[in-house]
């Protein structure tokens, strides 16, 4: 969502002292000031809630004893947050009237004040006169930085003059104890309330409430399959080694900004069991110092303190972009063809028997398969580690990688046609392999 927004329009109806803001979140980049929603216009008076430099959470709004700010950081780029903040000013009971959850966790009661006069009036917004952003920050309309929001957001909820908790938009898993989203919650949104589900790609700003508000977006919103109910591998920015790339593009894209091997690492890993696809698309030209594949726990906290490409221990399985050979604990073989500008390589791992398999453009080197267990790039691969899909890149001009964990997208731009999805869990370029499926949740449960 960098770079872009959703507007609410002003000029409705104020419910400024009781109304409930709900949204899943999942960030890309840290220590940076971003808003996840905001009240404000072309004057003094806003209200918002936002990560700031730190990674800790803030929320404010008008009026005494409206501010909130976390001591806690948060600072997962895998994971979605839950944020919800509901007020209502004018309640008899005190801790009632300001409430705020994270993952369904209550981490803010009340205004700190037990004068009602003292509180109530507190605003969320002045819809009547202040537009209402989703995404950045809307008084930038009188002075300062728009504070974008870089990450994904979803099933945003507005419900003008009504005070909701978190459990009414989330609940606990009874199996595994997390939180997890309520993907219909009973809830109303009164009269200038809406409903944005972020999920129909020709109309991401659609209001699903049954208010039918129009809603404008700047700038340009991409669907993804990541959700709070199944969350897709992306780069984990958080890892680093001696000497660490760029992240963009919800951190699917990678560039190096050094004369360095810049190492990088997905924010999902696998372990025991599974079989599992994903591709991998170069920006540019491939040299010597690009090598894409999986690297173990144990390779990759080596290369946190060791300046190296990964695949140079026994524990990582790479394929050297610049050749197609397969590089394994410093030893390069022979394998397939090199990658170049604008081609997929593609990656299949089976845990199950301990193999796994390289391809480019839609065919498997070494007329591999995947499917049927022949011809694989390496075997011997052992269960018992924990191996992220990794990387090496080099600066020197060869641009970036573009990762497709399974949302459909190299970057900002569609797949060319769709293959045949993974077991009916993300979209990908070319066919994945049967009883293959993208590195997400619900592939590492299937």
């Amino acid at each position: 969502m960098a770079s872009t927004y959703i507007q609410y329009a002003k000029g409705g109806t104020d419910y400024r002292t009781k109304s409930t803001i709900s949204c899943w979140v999942k960030r890309s980049k840290l220590g940076v000031q971003q808003d996840i929603w905001s009240w404000g216009e072309n004057n003094s008076s806003d209200a918002y809630l936002r990560f700031d430099t730190a990674d800790n959470i803030e929320m404010h709004c008008d009026g005494a004893g409206g501010s909130f700010n976390s001591t806690s950081l948060y600072r997962d780029v895998n994971g979605w947050f839950h944020l919800v903040f509901s007020l209502d000013g004018s309640n008899s009971t005190a801790n009632m009237r300001r409430r705020f959850w994270i993952n369904g966790v209550q981490i803010d009661e009340g205004s700190g004040k037990n004068d009602i006069a003292a509180f109530s009036a507190a605003v969320i917004g002045w819809h009547s006169t202040q537009d209402f952003w989703v995404g950045a920050r809307a008084r930038s309309q009188q002075a300062g930085d728009l504070e974008y929001f870089d990450g994904l957001i979803s099933h945003f909820h507005y419900c003008s003059n009504y005070s909701y908790a978190a459990s009414d938009f989330g609940e606990t898993d009874a199996t595994t104890g997390e939180w997890k989203i309520k993907a219909s919650p009973n809830v109303q949104y009164g009269s200038e309330g809406f409903f944005l589900k972020m999920e129909n790609s020709s109309n991401m700003d659609l209001d699903s409430s049954g208010n039918n508000k129009t809603l404008t977006t700047s700038g340009t919103l991409t669907k993804t399959e990541d959700s709070p109910s199944n969350v897709f591998a992306t780069i984990n920015p958080l890892v680093r080694t001696v000497s660490t790339p760029s992240f963009n593009a919800g951190n699917n894209t990678v560039s190096s900004s050094a004369g360095a091997y810049q190492n990088h690492f997905s924010t999902i890993g696998m372990t025991g069991s599974g079989k599992y696809y994903w591709e991998m698309k170069v920006n540019g030209t491939a040299n010597s110092a690009m090598f894409f594949g999986i690297s173990s726990d144990i390779e990759m906290n080596n290369l946190i303190t060791v300046s190296n490409v990964v695949g140079y221990t026994s524990t990582g399985y790479t394929l050297v972009a610049s050749s197609g050979n397969k590089y394994n604990n410093t030893n390069s073989t022979s394998y397939g063809s090199a990658l170049t500008n604008g081609e997929i390589m593609m990656g299949a791992l089976d845990l199950d028997n301990g193999k796994i398999w390289y391809g480019k453009n839609g065919t498997w080197f070494n007329s591999g398969n995947p499917a049927s267990g022949s011809n694989e790039a390496f075997s011997g691969i052992s269960a018992s580690n924990v191996y992220f899909v990794s990387g090496t890149v080099y600066d020197g001009g060869y641009g970036s990688v573009n990762y497709n964990f399974g949302n459909g997208y190299f970057e900002t731009t569609a797949v060319s046609s769709a293959g045949t999805n993974a077991s009916g869990n993300g979209i990908f370029e070319f066919n994945v392999p049967t009883g293959y499926t993208a590195l997400s949740t619900r592939g590492l449960n299937l």
